[in-house]
């Protein structure tokens, strides 16, 4: 049966591989790169070692960063979250009391 068949007959693309395949040559690949650079560096061995180690700060304060954000938007979301669990929950509370009466009435 080709892709195409199982699109059709699927309603949906077929499953390929995970994220976490892709990840993981996705890392192969960076490292491969890196010895390849390293390899092939035109400048002497401590100059280059300078230069990675800067970058490697530059790429630790980057994410550092980057995880400050992300637990900033957490938070913000997790707040978002419980103030509208609140008012749905407010919402429903007045919701029930106005059918409340109607509900006696179908039970009769």
């Amino acid at each position: 049966m080709t892709d195409y068949e199982r699109f059709s007959e699927q309603g949906q693309a077929p499953q390929g591989r995970g994220l976490g395949f892709v990840l993981a040559f996705l890392a192969i690949g960076v490292g491969i790169g890196a010895a390849a650079g390293l390899l092939f560096a035109p400048g002497e061995g401590k100059k280059t070692r300078r230069i990675l180690k800067r970058k490697y700060e530059d790429a630790l304060e980057a994410f550092e960063d980057f995880r400050e954000s992300a637990e900033e938007i957490l938070g913000r979301g997790g707040e978002w979250a419980e103030s509208a669990r609140s008012r749905g929950e407010e919402w429903a509370e007045a919701a029930r009391s106005k059918v409340a009466p109607f509900r006696k009435a179908i039970r009769r």
